[in-house]
């Protein structure tokens, strides 16, 4: 029976409570279901009183609700990525701009975009140094960002090396503001709002003048992101505003590189403490399959999600959920982490375990690392398939040395959960040693998958 009653949830201080799940997110957020269960009322100093969830079936009912029920959570990316971005948007336009976004990300599409991750991945890897460990997250998000930039904008050019260097120093200033309730007058010219201002005006120069130049040249001609938006027509035959493209091109230049490059980063993390999946993956690569290396893709996003909470807010009167009835203006979480360590979902859950995923699709409430229902990822089959392609490229040109190294720790930095050494590795040429197939000289450790 529905209740009007909120989930319990602690006392503490709303700032304390911020504190913790800044600085400790993955061992307060299991501490908090350990003792409240899979619904608790939390404070957060940039979302208020929101309600947390991971029991199945009501995050499947808050997926599912309308969009008159259930919509983005207020409090969310369009403050960073503009009004026109799909963060900010609502209802009725969320669902036009959506559908002018799809057809770029999906279907034939994909295949499009194939040979331009190989290319990237394998001129990034040419760098790798050998038999020295480095950090691989740097050099993912490289890879990521020429892919993205490419995709968007079809061609190189020197708005290209501009951005290259802008974005990166936007995203990690718009990520630390997102999780901190930074006031905009702090620090006055020199404080990050202003920061973020300027890197912001200095992107909207520079697309402004990618934008003139497409508009000039046979768009008909190009297949690239920015030359479909300025073809897009909404319903009523309008075009998208020159200020809508560039909150959707920084939408998608922002959200669609990060994220993916820091599961590869994990991927790499995952790897490298389990020999025998590593070993099966080069025999799977060498053989031309597939199905293990998107079952290991499935799982790393399960075992080490890079968003892992989701949030919407409540906008009809009142809305029945499972045990709850939320009143309007309730902000609630989804969490992803959890859901992804339900033993009634996933058993053994926090083992590193792909062959669960071997020969079975995954659920779509139930493994979220993209969200779900209206507001799920758009790009997550551009995203699936840039993993894919980048691990294979990785498997079929270097020996990936395994090792007994501890796992790397969960780093949250704003938005995005990132492994704390940044996903480091050792490797070897393939071709240099072609005796060392990856793992053959080491045995998985007790306990490295945890």
């Amino acid at each position: 029976m529905s209740t009007t009653t909120l989930p319990d949830g602690p006392a503490t201080p709303e700032f304390v409570q911020g504190v913790q799940l800044l600085f400790r997110r993955t061992h307060t957020v299991r501490r908090l279901h350990e003792r409240y269960g899979s619904a608790v009322t939390v404070r957060h100093p940039r979302f208020g009183r929101s309600v947390v969830l991971s029991d199945p079936a009501e995050v499947r009912a808050l997926f599912t609700a309308g969009p008159d029920q259930v919509d983005n959570i207020a409090v969310n990316l369009g403050e960073f990525l503009g009004p026109g971005s799909l963060f900010a948007l609502r209802g009725k336009e969320h669902r036009a701009e959506r559908k002018l976004l799809t057809p770029p990300f999906h279907g034939r599409r994909l295949a499009v975009y194939e040979d331009l991750i190989e290319q990237e991945a394998v001129a990034e890897m040419a760098s790798w140094p050998q038999g020295r460990e480095f950090a691989t997250m740097p050099s993912m998000m490289r890879i990521t960002l020429n892919v993205i930039l490419r995709a968007v904008f079809g061609a190189e050019g020197a708005e290209f090396d501009e951005l290259r260097t802008l974005l990166p120093k936007l995203v990690l200033v718009g990520s630390a503001l997102a999780s901190i309730p930074v006031p905009h007058s702090l620090g006055g010219r020199y404080g990050p709002w202003a920061r973020f201002q300027g890197y912001r005006a200095r992107y909207d120069t520079i697309v402004a003048r990618l934008i003139d130049r497409a508009a000039a040249t046979d768009l008909a001609g190009r297949d690239d992101v920015l030359a479909m938006l300025l073809q897009a027509r909404y319903e009523d035959g309008s075009a998208m505003t020159r200020a809508e493209i560039a909150d959707e091109l920084l939408t998608l230049l922002s959200a669609g590189h990060e994220t993916t490059a820091t599961t590869l980063a994990w991927t790499v993390e995952r790897l490298r403490r389990h020999s025998e999946i590593l070993r099966r993956l080069v025999a799977e690569a060498d053989a031309g399959g597939s199905e293990l290396r998107e079952a290991t893709l499935l799982e790393v996003q399960r075992v080490r999600p890079v968003i892992d909470i989701v949030g919407r807010t409540v906008l009809a009167e009142s809305l029945p959920l499972g045990r709850w009835d939320l009143p309007r203006g309730q902000n609630v979480m989804v969490s992803i982490r959890l859901m992804h360590e339900n033993p009634d979902l996933f058993p053994d859950p926090l083992a590193f375990d792909p062959d669960r995923f071997v020969g079975t699709r995954a659920g779509t409430f139930t493994w979220i690392p993209f969200g779900g229902g209206t507001r799920r990822c758009i790009g997550a089959a551009f995203a699936t398939t840039e993993m894919n392609v980048v691990l294979r490229t990785l498997l079929r040109d270097f020996t990936l040395e395994p090792t007994a190294a501890r796992a790397e720790r969960a780093h949250f930095r704003g938005v995005a959960t990132v492994p704390a050494g940044k996903g480091r590795a050792v490797v070897y040429r393939r071709s240099a040693h072609p005796a060392r197939t990856g793992a053959q000289r080491h045995d998985d450790r007790a306990g490295a998958g945890r």
